[in-house]
């Protein structure tokens, strides 16, 4: 260092940095994530019933709107704190983060994904006890007296048990089975709900690097992004759909139309949300010359030129400058600049010999922006996406109620 000026000289990544992992913990995330499952399993199919068997008959599709409402405001706080943890480098506590050169929206950058599982398992812990003072059963809403009716569906429990204990649970359970996987409306609506859930659980899942890649946001902007434009209008979907329900008495035939025709329409509006991309950032080398002219993707021979060709700069490292021309580099290295000023995020490199500008060729750490119009067009894909979200939780109560009074008018 020179009056406060670092002199940059390239180096390869020594190869004791690359180790083996031989660590096991990730073997307590799965088993977390196993018993976690365990306990979310039973909610949904038992907490529907508990709901349809002890409430009114044109009252259950709000409780039930009500429930999944719940069900999606844990997800929405559980974003926002994604969010606050992704913004928070992995190493905090053990490292100086004020010497780091890597910022939230670069590539390499690993949040703190271990401080949410310690904050949710304190509150799962604290959730779990008011269910052990739920009763086992509750009176029928709408009658002062429901003694009798639970005395008849426990003498019809027993009769069961004693039924399945003489002629064995496979014998009847595989009848049943069958003549279940002959009605076709059923079948029908039960892949359709599993494309449904797999949508959902699938935009949960990779929106938000989808956001970062398409139109380079930082994860925690875009977990926070996800969560905000998604998540409230699937609530008030469930509640309006819930409150329709109610309202119009609306038949089980009536529910199935509702439910097809806006699954119809949200599939549609996503098709629609892919059209609002952006381009790729220009990044030397990779898809543009040093000229600024496009060019076709990596070719290794392509990343140098006369401006570096001297640095000995390293071909497989990928630490991006962004020049103050408006295109990106791989490494300063190969921009061409020769020092650097200020320290961790906020460091500078000057006299970058390949960057191509009037006055003082400098550059910041970091891709460069990819422009206002990507800005417009995440806007656009936002809204469809919160359009699609409402529309999809809008014929999720109709579609409970298909599944859960069809299935009674079924068997009955």
């Amino acid at each position: 260092m020179e009056n406060g000026t670092q002199i940059l000289r390239p180096t390869q990544d020594p190869s004791e940095c690359t180790k083996e992992v031989k660590s096991l913990m990730w073997v307590y995330v799965l088993v977390g994530n196993i018993v976690r499952g365990m306990g979310e399993t039973p909610i949904l199919p038992l907490g529907i019933s508990y709901i349809e068997d002890f409430s009114k008959f044109e009252n259950s599709p709000l409780y039930i709107g009500l429930v999944e409402t719940g069900a999606i405001i844990g997800p929405l706080i559980g974003l926002l704190l994604a969010s606050f943890c992704a913004n928070v480098y992995v190493d905090t506590g053990s490292v100086n983060t004020d010497d780091l050169t890597i910022s939230p929206t670069d590539t390499r950058w690993v949040g703190a994904w271990w401080f949410g599982f310690l904050i949710c398992a304190g509150v799962n812990v604290l959730t779990a006890i008011p269910f052990f003072f739920l009763p086992k059963t509750l009176p029928k809403e709408g009658l002062e007296n429901n003694a009798d009716i639970i005395k008849n569906e426990n003498e019809d429990k027993q009769r069961e048990e004693v039924k399945k204990e003489k002629y064995g649970i496979t014998k009847d359970f595989l009848p049943f089975m069958k003549s279940l996987s002959c009605n076709t409306i059923y079948m029908l609506f039960i892949l359709v709900s599993v494309i449904q859930f797999n949508a959902f659980v699938n935009m949960i899942s990779f929106m938000p690097k989808y956001l970062e890649q398409q139109y380079g946001i930082s994860s925690s902007d875009a977990i926070f992004l996800m969560g905000i434009y998604n998540l409230p209008p699937i609530c008030i979907g469930y509640i309006i759909g819930g409150l329709i329900m109610k309202k119009f008495k609306i038949t089980v035939k009536q529910a199935a139309h509702i439910g097809c025709w806006l699954s119809l329409l949200e599939y549609l509006l996503y098709f629609l949300s892919f059209l609002m991309t952006c381009e790729n950032s220009p990044v030397v080398g990779i898809n543009t010359s040093y000229e600024g002219i496009p060019q076709d993707l990596y070719v290794e021979n392509n990343i140098f030129a006369d401006c570096n060709v001297d640095c000995n700069c390293p071909s497989k490292i990928w630490d991006p400058v962004c020049g103050n021309n408006g295109l990106s580099y791989l490494s300063a290295c190969l921009a061409g600049c020769e020092t650097s000023i200020g320290m961790g995020i906020n460091m500078v490199f000057q006299n970058c010999s390949c960057i191509q500008t009037s006055g003082n060729s400098s550059a910041v750490l970091g891709l460069c922006d990819k422009g206002p119009d990507c800005s417009m067009m995440l806007q656009y894909f936002l809204i469809l996406s919160a359009m699609s979200s409402f529309i999809y939780s809008l014929a999720a109560i109709p579609g409970y109620m298909v599944l859960l009074r069809y299935k009674i008018i079924f068997f009955i």
